[in-house]
């Protein structure tokens, strides 16, 4: 595990939320060396989707940006040292109507 204490950067989780993704990232740590970043993540996010249900999507690495959209008191971006980890339950937004694209001609659109 990387020495010294989870410091969080952005999250709207309640706090026994929050503790719990802290302590489940920390028993991650304890299993995988933080070079096996995905091994990590996955750990984080069937934990989540086991405790929470599905739809959890967790990133960790020393570099990367994001921009998401998240379900209301499910995101938190903390770190261990340099490890940043993100972890957020993902939304479309709202749902769209069943007949929005009805109109559309399929024939124009190209893949």
């Amino acid at each position: 595990m990387l020495e010294g204490k989870a410091v969080v950067g952005e999250t709207d989780m309640l706090q026994t939320m929050q503790q719990e993704a802290l302590d489940i990232a920390a028993k991650a740590l304890d299993f995988f060396d933080v070079t096996e970043a995905t091994e990590i993540a996955r750990l984080i996010k069937k934990e989540f989707d086991r405790a929470y249900g599905p739809g959890w999507q967790c990133i960790v690495g020393t570099d990367f940006g994001s921009f998401v959209t998240h379900c209301y008191g499910c995101f938190i971006h903390f770190s261990f040292g340099s490890l940043a980890i993100l972890l957020f339950k993902g939304s479309a937004g709202p749902e769209l109507e069943a007949d929005q694209f009805a109109d559309l001609d399929l024939e124009t659109v190209k893949a």
